[in-house]
């Protein structure tokens, strides 16, 4: 019964303290990087948690975003999903915490800073120049988690340059290519 109540309490395991230190700094870093949303750092994340560190294999990684994409509330819960699947409880603080106080920090001092400023050209030069950095960053998290669906490449790509095109071309809501994607994976075109 202890065991169980372990579990409930603290997750799958339970990392050291130097390797808590360890994702706390990442995710700090992370989140610094995190110009459109902490989505768009889950490539890095990957890498770091499936690839480097072993915690997790690319089928948990993806299904913890998932998993928390498909939940109502703030963007930012697939960072507690994986810091919940590495080290229980003591990931999802670590993952959060790193997550949100750099970046939260920054925000604060960004707004005051353009508040003051929002008419030099410099501000707005930098504020446009944001915009095709953060599609590219979307478009490597898109193709970060499109990784378990490889073996149905053409499919997957096909679903991938739809949404794209949908988003770009149409004032459509992202719904519709997330139904399509739904419905290809339930009548088994994915998996």
């Amino acid at each position: 019964m202890s065991a169980v109540i372990d579990h409930v309490l603290w997750g799958p395991g339970l990392l050291g303290g130097a390797e808590l230190w360890a994702m706390f700094v990442h995710f700090m870093l992370l989140s610094l990087l995190a110009i459109g949303g902490a989505i768009t750092t889950t490539p890095e994340m990957q890498r770091w948690v499936v690839g480097e560190r072993g915690w997790l294999t690319d089928a948990q990684f993806t299904t913890s975003v998932a998993l928390a994409q498909s939940a109502p509330g703030p963007n930012l819960l697939f960072v507690a999903v994986i810091g919940w699947n590495v080290a229980g409880l003591a990931g999802v603080a670590t993952t959060m915490v790193g997550s949100l106080l750099p970046s939260t920090t920054l925000a604060l001092l960004a707004a005051r800073f353009s508040r003051q400023r929002q008419d030099q050209w410099l501000l707005r030069a930098f504020k446009g120049g944001m915009a095709p950095l953060t599609i590219g960053m979307l478009l490597a998290t898109g193709w970060v988690l499109t990784e378990p669906l490889r073996a149905h490449a053409v499919a997957t790509a096909a679903l991938v340059l739809m949404a794209v095109a949908v988003m770009r071309f149409t004032r459509w809501s992202p719904l519709w290519p997330i139904a399509v994607g739904a419905a290809a994976g339930a009548l088994g075109m994915l998996g």
